[in-house]
């Protein structure tokens, strides 16, 4: 593919039309105003359009030239993100990283520092890979993630705090639980419980209370909230993702001596040292979200 024109000419109209007149558009590309006048001879002839016109003491552009510029400005934005995507890549930037985030934790606290992270850099995508269980483990110690929000720390990983999530047991009000006000374990174990699957494709795990004598294994708590808002059964259901919903027909189940529980998550690097400058940007992104989120400002 061969073009009549050039990056640089269109470049010049743009200079041309931001400055106000070829003179000062020459002031700010550091050439002489001839040099300009010809380079825009040069793209009208080549493209058969008049593109300048003068009026008083200024060149402006004419409608054909204004809507073919409108169409270059974003020719023009590309190609210099291209050259900014370059420099990066030149320096060891990842194209690409994967986080992977337990299914427990609230996805806001990645999205807030994620949205920071992408202000500052066009250059890498970011795959998110929901995990549970096993999964949870299995993408740190196969190094598939290059940053992974886990629950319990891993052997011969380092991590850091990131956060704690609450964990409540959850029926809609027309279940046949809401009518107790206090019901113990031995009442849950005659109603349907619903659960989450665990992700991993080996040595599965299980964790919590899982007595009840049927289940609805689901693979996520969006599944998991629609289910228990059907009437299924009960689920154990994080704080957030409760508060997120703000559901007045689903209510929380005051069950004796098992009403709430913890889960700690913490963030780890799975690659250690391998991990690249990318990745440990986001990753220093979220620990200092860490500390906005939990400690209170100071007054």
């Amino acid at each position: 593919m061969r073009l009549k024109t050039t990056l640089d000419q269109w470049l010049t109209l743009f200079e041309i039309d931001k400055a106000g007149s070829i003179q000062a558009a020459a002031i700010a590309l550091n050439k002489s105003h001839t040099t300009l006048i010809y380079a825009v001879k040069k793209l009208e002839d080549q493209l058969g359009v008049s593109l300048l016109k003068v009026e008083g003491r200024r060149a402006v552009l004419t409608d054909d030239g204004k809507s073919l510029l409108r169409r270059a400005q974003s020719m023009l934005e590309q190609a210099k993100a291209l050259e900014e995507i370059s420099i990066q890549l030149s320096q060891g930037i990842e194209a690409e990283i994967t986080v992977a985030i337990d299914h427990l934790c609230d996805r806001s606290w990645l999205y807030s520092a994620m949205s920071e992270f992408l202000d500052d850099n066009s250059t890498t995508s970011v795959q998110i890979i929901e995990t549970s269980l096993s999964k949870t483990t299995n993408m740190v110690t196969s190094e598939s993630a290059d940053i992974s929000i886990i629950t319990l720390p891993i052997t011969n990983h380092s991590c850091e705090a990131f956060g704690m999530v609450e964990m409540f047991p959850v029926v809609v009000k027309h279940h046949p639980l809401a009518s107790l006000s206090n019901p113990c374990l031995s009442d849950l174990i005659t109603n349907n419980q619903i659960v989450i699957r665990d992700l991993g494709l080996e040595n599965k795990q299980n964790a919590g209370w899982l007595k009840s004598n049927q289940r609805i294994t689901v693979d996520n708590f969006d599944h998991a909230w629609q289910a228990t808002k059907q009437g299924l059964g009960y689920c154990r259901l994080p704080l957030h993702i409760i508060e997120h919903h703000n559901d007045k027909n689903m209510i929380i189940l005051d069950i004796e001596g098992s009403t709430s529980y913890q889960v700690p998550l913490h963030l780890t690097l799975p690659k250690g040292t391998k991990t690249g400058p990318a990745a440990k940007c986001l990753y220093q992104l979220l620990i200092k979200s860490v500390q906005t989120r939990i400690i209170p400002p100071q007054n």
